[in-house]
């Protein structure tokens, strides 16, 4: 399955910062992340949140989530089968990081706001 993400592993100098947009870069998985954070724990709950992304886009975020460590899956044997994901150790470690995103998110919307 790592020969299907392109840069994964893409880090010629051992970047911290090129070592977390690996792990965490792209359109999706912060959000994923935060919504699972946030008790969207079932994949019709993330698809819910972030109605925009494809069904598809979600498994394969979900999956590369998972692989690296940031995710957790759980499947339970009941008919049907239901599937819940759960923020790991490492996970959590990047809530405070995603706060200050936010945070910086809310601030520039502000200035645009207030420039227009």
């Amino acid at each position: 399955m790592d020969n299907i993400r392109k840069n994964k592993d893409f880090n010629p100098y051992n970047c911290p910062v090129t070592h977390c947009m690996n792990k965490i870069g792209g359109k999706w998985k912060i959000l994923i992340i935060y919504a699972v954070s946030k008790n969207c724990d079932r994949f019709s709950k993330l698809k819910k949140a972030i109605p925009v992304i494809s069904k598809q886009m979600l498994v394969n975020q979900l999956r590369e989530l998972e692989e690296d460590g940031i995710l957790e899956r759980t499947v339970y044997a009941e008919v049907p089968p239901r599937v819940e994901y759960k923020l790991t150790r490492q996970g959590l470690s990047l809530m405070p990081v995603i706060g200050v995103l936010q945070d910086w998110g809310i601030k520039d919307l502000q200035g645009a706001l207030a420039g227009s």
